[in-house]
């Protein structure tokens, strides 16, 4: 039988399943959290929960705050930066506004500053506080396991302080919004999840031990649904196998060689070797929780456990029934139901004026 030739189309198609068979052989999953994040042998990194990235807006139309993005440090190994938000004010107006410096959630291994999620939050907190916010990009793992992200917000705290002192501006990269209209004896800190667990842990290990340029204090702090665990259930919390346990693998990724796993200081501020929760370096905190949130009883064991250390300050906790996780960044961005997501946002704001 005389021998067919092969058609260019057939041994095109031939070549591209050949080909295709090649590159799953050569990139395969080599860790993953199913819904959350796949990280492939060739470095790259699925990330099926980020919101889009929107740009600053000169001046936003609903809400007339400018906002833009700004560097803090170009220092190696990665850049610093951020987007900060000034509400609206007229060229007489000469108060100093509130400083409110944001660390964005997202298990410290997704989302970004930049995205269209944060934007919208932080634009109506700013028009409706009347607040200077930076809201500060941080480094994620798997590429930049912590400490990275604690490193990087700390950074950019201390580079929002040094603008305080006209004499000692920092060399570079300094802001004219922070000079012209910030107020740093009202400078506060908050986030959501994995920057409210960020919070806490600037207040409890950094700012104590290393003072902010200019002697700037912390005045308060809020903490969105914050990120705690341990390896030991809290009220009703299900005991399950840690391996199965979504927290903990989140902060097995997020910090694969932490010592102690979900019982280090970071993760679980009651841990045996964690700072004295009376040291907390604000005088003000604002806690948040949401009834279907898995990390809603954290947050309130966090409360209490302040509240009995002996702490100084003035502790409030928000509980909100029939919601679930940073639902007040996810029903207005989603165009759902955004009665309790306003309101909790008019707390806030509250919070950071009076």
């Amino acid at each position: 039988m005389p021998r067919v030739p092969i058609q260019p189309f057939t041994l095109t198609f031939l070549q591209f399943q050949l080909k295709m068979a090649s590159n799953a052989s050569a990139k395969q999953v080599v860790t993953e959290i199913p819904g959350w994040i796949r990280v492939f042998s060739d470095g790259t990194v699925e990330r099926p929960r980020d919101f889009p990235i929107v740009p600053p807006t000169l001046r936003d139309s609903n809400t007339g705050v400018c906002s833009k993005d700004i560097a803090i440090s170009n220092n190696p190994p990665e850049p610093i930066s951020a987007r900060i938000y000034l509400p609206n004010i007229t060229d007489s107006q000469t108060q100093k506004l509130p400083i409110y410096v944001y660390f964005h959630g997202g298990a410290f291994f997704f989302e970004s500053t930049f995205s269209k999620l944060y934007d919208d939050h932080l634009r109506k907190l700013a028009s409706d506080a009347k607040v200077l916010v930076v809201s500060v990009e941080y480094r994620l793992a798997p590429a930049h396991p912590l400490p990275a992200g604690y490193d990087d917000c700390w950074e950019a705290l201390k580079w929002v302080a040094s603008h305080s002192d006209s004499a000692k501006y920092p060399t570079h990269n300094t802001e004219p919004w922070l000079i012209h209209h910030a107020d740093f004896n009202r400078l506060f800190i908050g986030g959501d999840s994995a920057g409210a667990n960020i919070v806490h842990n600037i207040l409890a290990f950094r700012f104590g031990p290393q003072p902010l340029p200019g002697d700037v204090k912390i005045l308060g702090a809020v903490l969105a649904h914050p990120y705690f665990y341990s390896s030991e259930p809290v009220g009703s919390e299900p005991v399950t196998v840690l391996d199965q346990n979504l927290y903990n693998q989140v902060w097995n990724l997020a910090y694969p060689s932490v010592p102690g796993g979900l019982d280090h200081p970071f993760i679980n501020p009651l841990a045996p070797q964690a700072p004295d929760l009376a040291q907390l370096a604000c005088s003000r905190i604002f806690v948040c929780v949401a009834e279907k949130d898995g990390l809603c009883e954290r947050g309130v064991w966090y409360y209490e456990a302040v509240k009995k250390s002996g702490w100084q300050g003035q502790i409030q906790l928000f509980h909100q029934k029939d919601e679930d996780h940073i639902y007040h960044l996810l029903k207005p961005s989603l165009n759902q139901d955004t009665r309790n997501a306003n309101k909790l946002i008019n707390l806030m704001a509250s919070f950071l004026v009076n």
